[in-house]
């Protein structure tokens, strides 16, 4: 098989793989948005063991949706009407880096907007990576089980007269307490502290014991979200959202919805380490429990388009008259990497390349290495890709070597197709002893293009995670490197540069691919319309640097003709004794 047909089949599987996606993706997406989003909950159960932690189920969340229908409109389907989660009085938190609500009701995390992030709609509003909206939810719940014990369907009342606080300039961090009416002799508070320069908010239950009986209480911390994608995905990137749990013997694992949906979620239930978290591009929202603490995952469907992810945890023994808290750090910020690896082991996987972690991991070190050297991560993105190409030059030039001798000798392939046409294994068996004639390997160009694929592939989608790009700017229009050229100048130059690469490999034979290769600079062009900007500068400069090496390469092993070649060979063999 000749080499730009092998090549050609690469290119159109991994395109049907990316859009077959892709389009499902969207397919889920816009069902979702006309199904249902109904929620709220019910009482936690007040079933508990001494022994073991209480199995996580219909127990402590459920939904009833409101299906009352919308008058039917000529041409319109019914859809349910949507319902937001109970609501109390709204306290608001400012610190330097989020801004956050909290409602009575549950003394639910409703809202978290990251100061330091713009949404996608617009630069100057923050991302609402919480929030609780009738089209949207995304909050963090928690709660106590057992009799009479608070949990997310609670009433707290403030401990204090206010309903704002602010992080002063000499605080490092601020506390927000909630207290839960009493019941059979049990206070709780619930307190909420914020840090300075930190997107981790400790989540604290504050149990006292002012009965007559020894208490055993579990506390449950959740994520509650549905499945709509964030603002500013699209179908031609798909990414992945959902749910994802990590413990040392298990190792990072994703928990889908579609498996959620079908009850056939397989992931470890009980462990003395590890965390849960609700993944998307570019965010993460965490449950981190301390190690070497008992502790069981869960993760369920709640309706047809929301799950929830948490984790459950003993609170200890509460004798009477005594006091017991227990704490659980949540995370809810970007995927940054360095970072996240600081506050739990694996947490920095949430960033996820898939089977090619072991090769992204490096790459995006050197792109933040080049980041710090120059102060920009568009130009960060042009050396990196130097660097790869360079790395790979030896390969490369042994497939352009082969494609080079492989056009010198592409008339003689036309003659023997023509003469053989009629008889195809006659063809290639005439075509295979002119390769061994003229000491051309078919594959020589093709194999060194497949050894670099994996590395290519690791740098497109180590582009693709790095929230680093989000805003971040290049030069002139080119503001966003996470967000798709709003001029089309960088897909259009690249689809000139394929265009001149394509001119300069060997013509194929078959006239049916000849067209094929013809027209696929226009087709992958409109495809990078879509793309993020950085990705398509990573495309165009990687194209660049081909042309230059494919150009001379064919320059120094390109110019002889078939001829002059065999004439050498013979040369060689009467000097030999």
């Amino acid at each position: 098989m000749e080499t730009k047909k092998i090549v050609l089949i690469i290119i159109f599987s991994t395109s049907l793989l990316f859009l077959w996606d892709a389009w499902i993706k969207e397919r889920e997406r816009l069902d979702n948005l006309a199904a249902d989003l109904a929620v709220s909950t019910e009482n936690a159960s007040s079933q508990q063991s001494k022994n073991a932690l209480p199995a996580p189920g219909d127990e402590l969340i459920s939904s009833q949706s409101d299906n009352t229908p919308l008058p039917e409109t000529e041409g319109m389907p019914l859809v349910a009407t949507p319902r937001l989660l109970a609501t109390g009085e709204q306290i608001k938190v400012v610190t330097d880096m989020v801004v956050a609500e909290i409602d009575t009701v549950g003394g639910d995390l409703r809202r978290l907007e990251l100061l330091q992030h713009p949404s996608s709609e617009s630069k100057d509003i923050p991302y609402a990576l919480l929030q609780s909206q009738a089209s949207h939810i995304s909050v963090a719940q928690s709660g106590l089980i057992g009799d009479g014990l608070p949990n997310h369907k609670t009433e707290y009342k403030l401990d204090s007269g206010t309903r704002d606080y602010t992080l002063a300039a000499d605080q490092d961090k601020v506390v927000v307490r909630l207290v839960a009416p009493e019941v059979n002799g049990v206070q709780v508070t619930k307190i909420y502290t914020f840090h300075r320069g930190s997107y981790v908010i400790d989540v604290q239950f504050e149990v006292q014991n002012l009965g007559e009986a020894t208490i055993r209480p579990f506390a449950y911390f959740q994520i509650l979200r549905d499945n709509v994608p964030p603002a500013g995905a699209t179908m031609m990137i798909p990414t992945y959202l959902g749910a994802a749990i990590y413990t040392e013997n298990e190792k990072f694992q994703k928990i889908q919805f579609s498996d959620l949906d079908k009850n056939k979620a397989d992931y470890p239930k009980n462990a003395d380490n590890g965390w849960i978290a609700m993944l998307e591009h570019y965010f993460v929202s965490a449950w981190l429990p301390q190690q070497k603490t008992p502790r069981e995952f869960f993760a369920k469907r709640i309706s047809d388009n929301l799950y929830s992810a948490g984790v459950i945890v003993p609170v200890s023994a509460i004798e009477p008259g005594q006091t017991t808290s227990v704490t659980m750090p949540l995370y809810e910020g970007p995927q940054e990497q360095d970072k996240l690896a600081e506050l739990a082991p694996g947490l920095e996987l949430t960033v996820d390349y898939g089977w090619l972690t072991v090769v992204a991991v490096p790459l995006f070190w050197l792109l933040s290495f080049y980041h710090e050297w120059v102060g920009n991560w568009g130009i960060a993105i042009i050396l990196l890709t130097m660097t790869v190409k360079i790395l790979f030059f030896p390969l490369s030039a042994a497939g352009y070597r082969s494609m080079a001798r492989l056009r010198l000798v592409t008339p003689k392939l036309q003659r023997i197709q023509e003469q053989y046409k009629s008889d195809r294994q006659q063809m290639h068996q005439a075509m295979m002893e002119l390769y061994k004639q003229e000491k051309i390997n078919p594959m020589g160009g093709c194999l060194p293009i497949l050894v670099q694929i994996p590395v290519f592939i690791a740098l497109f989608w180590t582009l693709l995670a790095a929230v680093e790009l989000r805003y971040a700017p290049l030069a002139l229009w080119i503001t966003d490197l996470s967000s798709p050229d709003p001029y089309y100048v960088l897909p259009v130059l690249m689809g000139i540069s394929m265009f001149v690469q394509h001119r300069l490999n060997p013509k194929p034979t078959d006239p049916i691919q000849a067209k094929v290769m013809q027209i696929m600079p226009f087709m992958f062009s409109v495809f990078f319309f879509f793309f993020p900007a950085g990705l398509v500068l990573y495309s165009l400069v990687n194209n660049v640097l081909s042309i230059a090496q494919q150009w001379q390469i064919t320059r120094m092993y390109g110019q002889p003709t078939a001829e002059t070649i065999t004439s050498k060979k013979k040369v060689k063999e009467k000097r030999k004794p």
